[in-house]
């Protein structure tokens, strides 16, 4: 069984309980204007350029088999358009100005970067986490990585936008020892136009995930401009009130930190510049949902 990943994170703090490992499943079915992981999105490889790290040695130009690297000792100039993403010039760029994003593994390899820090999941109460991406994109990887980890005794935290066919996912959700599920928008038209997609199946998808009475937790990014008011989050809320066996609603603050990332692929960043929220504005923006009869928490 293989899967396309985009990173192995190890010692992750905020992905769940505990010290945990979280694998980025690539691919993505919504297309989320503030979205701080491009690199995630499109379903295969993706070749990144970091202008700033190159020192023109041209090693790249050298090795690519199609002209996308020109220049002269010195001075560099990549052509994204003509790139095929074969990876090559990746492979030679000692100084990390090109970059790969997007590698096909097998659960066995995933497992032999998981199982380095056991010791730590044992210790801290933590596991493995499944993020993207959309994990949803990919139910039999994931699938199968959630069986390898309680094979080896290690719970599995899912994290998912739940946007896809229910019926497609059910058997990874129920094998999930913890569901993190994102609902961003409670408009419709808001969610169509800054996301790419309705979200109906979305909230149909929460009420069948709360029926399962599998754990879970509901999570909005904090998106000033898009996600922020109060509206919104007592729209939210009031949707999560009707859902008895929700753990919690975790309001997550905007991550400005995608920038480069969108520069190095040739993507335009609709939210350069853009700061997160104050911390006395999250804790408001809690206190709204709270009142509206919901465990409501916030991050910072």
């Amino acid at each position: 069984m293989t899967g396309m990943v985009t990173e192995i994170e190890r010692f992750a703090l905020s992905d769940g309980p505990g010290i945990r490992t979280t694998v980025f499943f690539k691919g993505c079915d919504l297309r989320c204007a503030w979205c701080h992981n491009p690199e995630t999105i499109h379903p295969g490889r993706d070749v990144h350029y970091y202008a700033r790290n190159c020192i023109g040695c041209l090693h790249c130009a050298a090795v690519c088999p199609v002209g996308a690297h020109s220049g002269a000792p010195g001075l560099h100039r990549f052509d994204a358009t003509l790139c095929t993403r074969c990876g090559r010039c990746a492979e030679v760029c000692y100084p990390g100005a090109m970059a790969v994003s997007g590698t096909a593994l097998t659960v066995t390899q995933v497992m032999a970067q998981v199982e380095q820090d056991l010791p730590y999941y044992q210790s801290s109460g933590g596991g493995v986490t499944l993020s993207g991406g959309e994990v949803l994109c990919q139910p039999d990887f994931a699938l199968a990585l959630i069986e390898a980890c309680h094979a080896r005794g290690l719970p599995v935290c899912l994290e998912t936008n739940l946007h896809r066919p229910f019926d497609e996912v059910a058997a990874v959700l129920t094998a999930a020892d913890l569901i993190l599920c994102d609902l961003k928008l409670i408009d419709g038209e808001a969610h169509r136009r800054l996301t790419g997609a309705d979200n109906a199946p979305i909230l149909q998808n929460i009420r069948r995930l709360d029926g399962l009475r599998r754990p879970y937790a509901v999570r909005t990014p904090v998106v000033p401009g898009a996600t922020d008011s109060d509206a919104n989050i007592q729209g939210i809320a009031g949707f999560l009130a009707t859902c008895p066996h929700l753990l919690y609603y975790e309001l997550l603050n905007f991550n400005p930190l995608g920038g480069p990332k969108y520069e190095s692929l040739s993507l335009p960043d609709p939210y350069a510049g853009v700061m997160p929220l104050p911390a006395a504005r999250m804790q408001a923006l809690a206190a709204l949902a709270r009142g509206m009869g919901v465990p409501a928490r916030a991050e910072g």
